[in-house]
């Protein structure tokens, strides 16, 4: 199973499920790579024009996932513009985003330079850090194509979903902590992650997958706001109900819905840190 407070067994069991879907061999999963070769990814050439707010992206997904440890010194801007391939003026927009997000110190003198500070990871720190190289625009894509797949997985999971699979969902949903807000999202993660396993559809289940590793983080924020994690929890409970009824276009309803309430939860809050930001 995925989220909750699965045992060993249980996750396990959810591995074996999900592997036999997509037709991939069952393999331990391996620790976060923080080598050279992480490293160097973090620090490729960017694609494109090179937006000073892809630099402050690239930074802050390596903070974040520790592949740069706190108190680790970052290169100087100069250095920095040459790997990315960006002019320097862009590389120091990048770093004085992610300055100001909290995640980064810059110390002058001769052993003076930018360094990764210890990261508490309160919601502010994090909610800046990742919505700062996003616009409104593509915040609002993101939750229209999250939308799209996992409607489209609810729906094929309502029609094909026997009896038994219908009460394990159920069983799942009411086991599943959405009251604390650390597991609130980790968990409806795995709610979207059951429905498109339930599809029977690999490619729905690989992209969903795809889409939490790449957008999930972010849009799971909104469950840190606990008036949302209550609104979600009532809008699972109807979605069970409808699978279980075989009614797919309720349920696709349903889960549009939810992707809506946490992505415009998550354009309050860019809206939010825009206005506050500093003006030049």
């Amino acid at each position: 199973m995925f989220g909750q407070n699965a045992s060993p067994s249980m996750s396990s069991r959810w591995v074996v499920r999900v592997a036999k879907v997509c037709c991939m061999k069952v393999t331990a999963p391996e620790a976060p790579v923080r080598g050279r070769g992480a490293r160097a990814a973090v620090f490729a050439q960017l694609d494109g024009a090179g937006r000073s707010e892809q630099v402050a992206q690239r930074l802050t997904d390596a903070i974040l996932l520790g592949v740069l440890q706190a108190g680790e010194k970052l290169p100087s801007e100069a250095e920095m513009a040459r790997r990315f391939g960006v002019a320097v003026v862009t590389a120091r927009e990048g770093l004085s985003a992610i300055r100001d997000a909290g995640l980064v110190e810059t110390r002058r003198g001769r052993e003076g330079g930018s360094f990764v500070l210890a990261s508490h990871r309160t919601p502010e720190v994090i909610l800046r850090a990742r919505l700062h190289g996003l616009s409104q625009v593509e915040i609002a894509d993101v939750g229209a194509y999250f939308g799209a797949v996992t409607a489209g997985s609810v729906e094929r999971a309502a029609e094909l979903a026997s009896d038994d699979e219908a009460q394990r969902l159920a069983a799942w949903l009411a086991g599943a902590d959405f009251i604390s807000e650390h597991n609130a999202g980790r968990n409806q993660g795995g709610f979207f992650l059951e429905l498109a396993v339930i599809s029977q559809s690999p490619r729905l289940v690989r992209e969903q997958i795809r889409l939490q590793a790449e957008f999930g983080q972010l849009l799971w924020l909104g469950m840190s706001d606990a008036a949302v994690r209550d609104r979600v929890a009532v809008l699972n409970r109807r979605v069970v109900d409808a699978v279980a009824s075989r009614d797919g276009q309720t349920a696709r309803t349903l889960v549009r819905t939810e992707v809506g309430e946490l992505a415009g939860w998550l354009l309050a809050a860019k809206e939010h840190i825009e206005l506050r930001r500093p003006r030049p």
